[in-house]
């Protein structure tokens, strides 16, 4: 946590990943992010993967440093009490960060009546406002089909829910810009984000929309390899991977220097009458140069290779599961700062990162976990909507909120 953002204070209704990323990121950086749920918990509450006692380890990563309120949703009572929260007075609020649909009680145009100036940054699938998830965006942008082996026919996914996690982080920025906007003008707006449309403009910059339109090619597999330069996987002596990279002709130097092949890169570009100070000419001879590597990674264990390449400035890294990066490797410990030891309520203690932004002017404090459901419900009916203890414990009594 630091508190570059002291004094923000955002409303988040959500669900999965981009929403509540985003929430959690704004919270790391200092804001006041009061997340609002369904009594018992929403649709996320309970998702995978789970600790032996049926607690989401993934909600509580992703809930960091928040403030949970537990509202019956289902009722008139409970959702105006949701609208006084969005609606609070103050220069600092009036911001409400959602993924759920823009329309009935939670339509822009229904909350800016209760506060002209609101800024709602809405997050949805298509821009048509269909339906669209991180996995159905993956499929039609083209990478599953340019992923995996280059002997598969099929498809091959990926684990990693890249798009809401880029999403999440776009909804930071527009929330913020919004927030300056409103700070020099005084007018509030709603900002929409479709998820589709944060893959198709990151695959559009990345150069493959135009490589599809101007070069009329489909991008083939290459398995492991790096497209346009020389980087792939190596097996290494002891059974595990590793991956070395050489985008830049420096790091090329240092590759071939570590290994001490100058003589035989040399003799392989006479014979092949090219030059691999090019990039380009590392690529195309990817498979032969790689070749040539293979013998002298077979024959080092990943602690000779590391220690090899580490004296000499090589790009590279081994393959690692889960259980070894946190067994293994010294930059998912509290050696890197970012990370402390925390007791999360509910699952125990763990490692837990905070925010990967250094803030010169923001020392960084030891980082927050998530909430217990419902934990802040108390304090902020009283702090933001005035409420006194008799008329909360009257809510509580009818089932109209709830508190861990």
């Amino acid at each position: 946590m630091n508190d570059i953002l002291s004094g923000l204070r955002v409303v988040e209704g959500s669900a999965f990943v981009a929403a509540p990323s985003g929430g959690m990121h704004l919270a790391q950086l200092g804001a006041e992010v009061i997340r609002f749920d369904q009594i018992g918990g929403g649709i996320d509450y309970d998702r995978w993967p789970l600790t032996k006692e049926g607690r989401s380890m993934y909600w509580a990563g992703l809930n960091k440093g928040k403030r949970s309120v537990a509202v019956d949703l289902r009722c008139d009572e409970g959702r105006e009490l949701v609208l006084g929260l969005i609606c609070a007075p103050g220069p600092d609020a009036g911001i409400f960060l959602s993924n759920f649909p823009n329309r009935g009680w939670m339509a822009y145009d229904k909350l800016r009546s209760g506060r002209d100036d609101l800024i709602m940054v809405n997050i949805k699938g298509n821009r048509d406002g269909s339906t669209a998830v991180d996995y159905t965006v993956n499929a039609a942008v083209g990478y599953p089909l340019v992923t995996g082996p280059n002997a598969v026919a099929w498809p091959s996914n990926h684990v990693l829910p890249a798009w809401d996690v880029i999403c999440g982080q776009m909804a930071v920025v527009g929330l913020l810009a919004a927030e300056r906007h409103r700070t020099r003008t005084g007018a509030g707006q709603l900002v929409e984000l479709a998820l589709s449309d944060v893959a198709m403009a990151t695959v559009a910059n990345l150069g493959h929309v135009a490589e599809a339109q101007v070069n009329r090619e489909e991008r083939s597999r290459i398995g492991n390899d790096m497209y346009g330069a020389f980087g792939r996987d190596f097996p290494t002596g002891d059974g595990r991977r590793v991956m070395a990279v050489a985008i830049s002709y420096r790091q090329w130097q240092n590759l071939v220097a570590s290994m001490e092949f100058e003589e035989k890169i040399k003799r392989l570009e006479e014979l092949l009458d090219t030059d691999f100070r090019q990039e380009g000419n590392r690529y195309d001879h990817r498979r032969m140069l790689g070749s040539l590597m293979e013998p002298w990674f077979a024959s080092r264990t990943v602690d000779e290779i590391r220690e090899v390449f580490d004296a000499n400035s090589v790009c590279w890294g081994p393959y690692q599961t889960f259980r070894q990066l946190v067994d293994e490797d010294p930059r998912c410990t509290t050696t890197n700062k970012m990370f402390d030891m925390v007791d999360q309520p509910g699952i125990g203690r763990y490692l837990m990162p905070g925010s990967p932004i250094d803030f010169s002017a923001s020392p960084r404090q030891e980082a927050v976990p998530a909430p217990w459901l419902g934990a802040d419900t108390e304090y902020v009916l009283a702090e933001m909507l005035q409420l006194s203890p008799a008329e909360i414990g009257d809510l509580h009594d009818r089932g109209i909120v709830a508190s861990a």
